[in-house]
């Protein structure tokens, strides 16, 4: 259980329309992550499913039954905010089983689902502490505990690891896919950043002012992007553009090259540069090329390379293949 049907799903806030008519089908297990730019309309519409905002207009269906009108608390899901909202004065064994409390049952249930959810998240050396004792990493996985004792149809995830470090982020990433794994429920996450939702997703939405660009699979969203805007948005670095003759060349109007399929060369290439920024990391190198027409092109080598700040490179597509073309509506050719 827990496939969710979005049809022709709308939301306005008075005269503003930030949901457009949107249709989306989620199926039973799926990890889907919808991602884009600040104000594309991803938490609204994950708080739509919650039931959190009401829907102007449009169904929400859940396992096939209408939800629409359905209070949040009957929909059979749970979310997990950015904020954590723990309770301060509360151990993390209190904090986990408040909704089962709230639910009624008994203590005995009760320990048995919360033992295990600590268990699963690695608590249970810390099943006495309060919030303040904890790191951000844990505080989350107490939000998550939290939710996995409700077993929900479907777990919400909004924006979760915005308020943690680098390294936190990249670790809860691992235990929250683990997760998924373990539990196979489905799962709706929040991110405005791509390399989350490439590394973590089964399926990814991306948003623009409330449309879906393109729905699919991270690496089909990286080899076959619909438009300019998803070429643009998935990858990272993000892919180069280039216009005017260079895009003529190929019958298009913008032509796109991701970094790491760009060859450099001292001597000839189809786009003639200079060096800029050259960032060494070790296993790559970043360059920023500024080209004489005045773009700014990044190519990611592997391992170490040469040339440093002021040297002039000529850069080309690694292969003809390696191009994206896009016509003068940004649609992909």
């Amino acid at each position: 259980m827990g496939s969710i049907t979005l049809a022709n799903v709308t939301k306005s806030f008075g005269a503003v329309n930030v949901i457009p008519p949107l249709n989306l089908e989620i199926n039973e297990g799926e990890f889907v992550v919808f991602v884009g730019p600040s104000g594309c309309g991803k938490s609204t519409l994950l708080r739509l499913i919650a039931g959190l905002e009401d829907v102007t207009s449009g169904t929400i269906s859940i396992d096939g039954a209408d939800a629409t009108a359905v209070p949040p608390a009957k929909r059979g899901l749970a979310m997990v905010f950015q904020s954590y909202a723990l309770y301060p004065h509360m151990s993390v064994r209190k904090n986990i089983s408040f909704p089962l409390k709230m639910a009624g049952l008994d203590q005995a249930e009760i320990d048995k689902k919360v033992n295990g959810a600590a268990e699963v998240l690695n608590l249970s050396d810390y099943i006495d502490r309060r919030p303040g004792q904890l790191s951000g990493g844990q505080r989350q996985r107490v939000a998550i505990g939290r939710a996995i004792v409700r077993e929900p149809e479907a777990f919400l995830f909004d924006e979760p690891l915005s308020n943690l470090d680098a390294a936190l982020r990249v670790n809860m990433r691992l235990e929250i896919t683990e997760l998924h794994q373990n539990l196979k429920t489905t799962m709706i996450y929040v991110t405005h950043d791509q390399v989350e939702a490439m590394t973590m997703a089964d399926k990814i939405v991306v948003l623009r002012a409330g449309f879906i660009e393109q729905v699919g699979s991270p690496l089909e969203l990286y080899r076959s992007p619909a438009n300019l805007f998803v070429a643009g948005f998935i990858g990272s670095p993000k892919m180069n553009f280039l216009t005017g003759a260079a895009a003529a060349k190929y019958d298009a109007t913008t032509i796109g090259i991701r970094p790491e399929h760009v060859s450099l060369s001292d001597k000839e290439g189809d786009w003639k540069g200079v060096v800029g920024v050259a960032e060494h990391l070790g296993s790559d190198t970043f360059l920023y090329v500024k080209l004489e027409d005045g773009t700014q092109f990044t190519v990611r080598a592997e391992g170490e390379v040469s040339f440093e700040h002021g040297d002039t490179v000529y850069a080309s597509a690694a292969s003809a293949d390696r191009i994206y073309r896009f016509d003068d509506k940004d649609i992909a050719l």
